[in-house]
């Protein structure tokens, strides 16, 4: 029977361990030293050589060639037995297996045994993090004082599921995921070692697939040569399950084209050709996130040719920021939804429709302008029902002269047309307004309510500016009336009243007003919906006397 790829090909000294130089080099140089360390932990992504090493450790410190740096030689008895996997002093324990307290034990028992051949017995456990509390708990002490004969070597692809006591108790190595082009150059010398015709595209697109796990590549290349015919890029893909790139190209195009149809078309026809949904979604992803790289400047940091890269910065230079991002997270999404179910495209077709629904979206400045304008439709509604006390106290006001106005805005020409100005000019308006602060505020006259409820979303900004605090509770005001002289706004409820009337907030909005309008008007606060108890001056609202009146009480003068 043919051995596969991964296990024939595994490397079988520190020269062929590949991507991993920063480990290499530390436990090379600690072994040529003799300075062995009790336990090691090796942890990292699958496939990038934690076990490999491993063993590399084994034959090292058994090795029987006299050279401290040739070890291991692999020409040795004892090389060639752990090569061979007949060294009875290399125990390997699959801990995902092997999780029972018992199996701990049993080990601990038969720790203290003498090497058979070698000079140190090596315990390699993978997958350690399978181990239960209770088998970590009984391998603490071992692990921290073993026999001066032993070595553990733990390996794990979860780090964060080891507990603290043991990982203090070993000397750690992390492991990386190894890059694209040192996958690229192995396939390529294990295919020529094998008489394996590949193309370099497919080559690429293996160890594209592989996502830096040189098993994974490895394996996936051993697939493709089991066929028999020479790899070209179309089988790979067909193998694989991937799209075509241009394929992806087109998707990504009708991004921003915003032609749902058509994305959903060539969506589909992927999918009928045989590409797997949670692959062209990756797909889609890897070619967004090379366009954010593009976008940021950055396209140097990917594993591209000079072709592609131009290709990359036109068309991220198409996208806005914005839409990039939403493209991203919505194919990343659909990316992490499992494949299986009755509509295996659905993900996508979602991800796609909802990106053009944000695009055909109204801006938010019209729906600010109309939230803006509901506290004053709310007043015309709600006026009615606490109307009738504030018409009859209006009368005084209706005396005051007409002609006082008309000074007010000879004097103040740009205030006048406030009201009529655009949504997007209104950003602009607390600039002007503010000569107002150092003018003198007059007071207020006929048709300043008018005026103040028309200005009404300018005064919450310029109350915003003032404190953010006065332009939320400004927000939540239900309607804006008068009443003798004095400006009046209603809440909804009477904790907001309250916090409207501590603090500065009153004194904010009313500064505000004076910025937006030029009126200088008082403001008293209200709950919505309930008759306003009238309090004699220097009583406080929210003390006793001003909450005994609320509740219907009056004062009396003791005879």
């Amino acid at each position: 029977m043919s051995q596969a790829y991964y296990r024939k090909w595994r490397p079988q000294g520190w020269e062929e361990v590949v991507g991993q130089e920063h480990v290499v080099r530390t436990l090379r140089s600690s072994l040529e030293q003799g300075n062995l360390a009790h336990a090691y932990l090796f942890s990292g992504p699958r496939g990038t050589g934690k076990t490999t090493t491993a063993r590399i450790i084994a034959k090292a410190v058994n090795c029987l060639a006299e050279e401290q740096n040739a070890r291991p030689c692999n020409q040795c008895e004892n090389c060639e037995a752990i090569n061979q996997g007949r060294f009875l002093d290399l125990i390997e324990i699959d801990a995902a297996s092997n999780t029972s307290v018992d199996d701990i034990r049993d080990l601990r028992e038969k720790i203290n045994f003498s090497p058979n051949k070698g000079r140190y017995k090596v315990y390699i456990i993978d997958e350690v993090h399978m181990l239960s509390n209770a088998a970590f708990n009984a391998l603490l002490k071992t692990l921290e004082e073993p026999p001066a004969h032993a070595i553990f070597v733990l390996a794990t692809t979860e780090v964060h599921k080891i507990p603290a006591t043991v990982l203090s108790r070993c000397q750690r190595h992390e492991f990386r995921r190894i890059p694209l082009n040192f996958i690229q150059a192995l396939l390529k010398d294990i295919a020529e070692k094998e008489n394996v015709d590949v193309e370099p595209a497919a080559l690429t697109a293996i160890a594209r697939q592989a996502t830096g796990s040189m098993r994974d590549a490895v394996s996936l290349l051993d697939q493709l040569a089991s066929t028999g015919s020479r790899v070209t890029l179309e089988l790979t893909q067909q193998v694989l399950g991937t799209a075509a790139g241009e394929s992806v190209y087109e998707v990504v195009e009708t991004i921003l084209t915003q032609d749902i149809g058509q994305g959903i078309a060539l969506i589909n026809q992927a999918l009928d050709n045989g590409s797997d949904p949670r692959q062209f979604a990756r797909q889609l992803v890897d070619l967004l996130r090379a366009l954010l790289m593009a976008r940021m400047g950055n396209v140097e940091q990917l594993e591209v040719t000079p072709d592609e890269q131009q290709k990359l910065r036109t068309l991220a230079e198409r996208f806005t920021l914005e839409k990039l991002l939403a493209a991203i997270q919505a194919f990343d999404h659909a990316a992490q939804q499992s494949s299986l179910g009755w509509q295996p495209g659905l993900q996508l077709e979602l991800a796609i429709t909802g990106l053009a629904a944000q695009s055909v979206q109204p801006s938010p400045a019209p729906v600010k302008q109309e939230s803006s304008a509901a506290p004053l439709q709310e007043k015309k509604t709600a006026q009615p029902k606490a109307a009738p006390a504030p018409k009859k106290n209006m009368e005084p006001q209706e005396k005051i002269s007409e002609k006082e106005p008309e000074s007010a805005e000879a004097e103040k020409p740009g205030i006048a047309d406030t009201p009529a100005a655009s949504p997007a000019e209104t950003r602009t308006e607390p600039a002007p307004a503010q000569p107002a602060q150092t003018q003198p505020a007059r007071p207020a006259a006929e048709g300043d309510l008018e005026r103040i409820q028309e200005s009404w979303k300018d005064i919450r900004q310029a109350a915003r500016k003032i404190s953010p605090e006065t332009g939320a509770l400004l927000n939540s005001c239900r309607s804006v009336s008068a009443n003798k002289g004095r400006l009046v706004l209603s809440f909804a409820t009477d904790f907001v009243r309250s916090k409207m009337e501590n603090g500065k907030n009153q004194e904010n909005a009313r500064e505000a007003v004076r910025q937006v309008t030029g009126v200088d008007i008082e403001i008293d606060c209200r709950v919505a919906g309930q008759e306003e108890t009238e309090f004699p001056e220097g009583i406080d609202r929210d003390g006793m006397v001003g909450t005994a009146l609320s509740l219907g009480g009056k004062i009396t003068k003791k005879k």
